[in-house]
């Protein structure tokens, strides 16, 4: 059964372009033209991907994100901001909200179905490891244990929840401990984004909300001024 992406923006033309380039790659699509209708819409039908417009006619877009955040039925959908806001403060304020990540209009729209096929994926690999029984090699850096086949994360033995991205963020990290990785190397490895099509701040927001989520285990991650980010040996 194909990934279902929810395309909300107000602008039909939008929607239409987006969808009709998300379901020549494969994807099953819908779109809404108001927050109301998108929240009406996640609900009937759980979207694996969301690609939301920030500036909606009802509600932000942050909000959008914040209340599917909310929801026990649609937190863990992925959510990609889509925007003609491009500073880096309405950009932290999205990824701050709970997106995967964040487009600039005006946008590639290949460049689009491809990070919206990247998150599907990572997402996918989340839940068929969490259906997994078996466990192989733990990887481990102080007190945080992460397990890759399951996808389960603990911190001094208490199950820590991460969303796809930060998962494989942490991931990426603790796979080579005292490895320094800049912020182009994690885009590339973790976002998948080619090196100068990112924005080098969507890997500090990501990092500060992992630390945040691994309470006590948060120094394992260690910042390398000048350079990047790296696993505590």
């Amino acid at each position: 059964m194909p990934d279902r992406v929810l395309v909300v923006d107000d602008e039909r033309d939008v929607c239409r372009l987006l969808c009709f380039n998300l379901e020549q790659a494969g994807f099953e699509t819908e779109s809404a033209l108001t927050a109301a209708d998108a929240l009406l819409a996640a609900g009937r039908q759980r979207p694996t991907v969301v690609v939301l417009d920030v500036m909606l006619p009802d509600l932000s877009g942050v909000e959008v994100c914040k209340r599917l955040r909310a929801d026990a039925t649609l937190g863990e959908v992925g959510v990609l901001m889509l925007t003609a806001l491009g500073n880096d403060d309405d950009r932290i304020s999205g990824l701050e909200a709970g997106a995967d990540d964040y487009v600039v209009k005006p946008f590639n729209v290949q460049e689009i179905v491809l990070r919206v096929r990247a998150l599907a994926r990572r997402i996918g690999e989340r839940n068929r490891a969490r259906t997994q029984v078996q466990a192989g090699a733990l990887l481990r850096s102080g007190e945080l244990t992460l397990d890759p086949d399951t996808h389960e994360v603990r911190a001094h033995g208490l199950v820590v929840d991460l969303r796809p991205l930060e998962y494989k963020l942490l991931a990426t990290l603790i796979a080579a401990p005292g490895k320094v990785f800049t912020r182009d190397n994690l885009l590339r490895q973790v976002w998948e984004i080619e090196e100068g099509r990112g924005n080098p701040r969507t890997v500090d927001v990501h990092v500060r909300r992992l630390r945040k989520n691994l309470g006590a285990c948060a120094g394992q991650i260690e910042t390398v001024p000048g350079f990047g980010y790296r696993a505590k040996r």
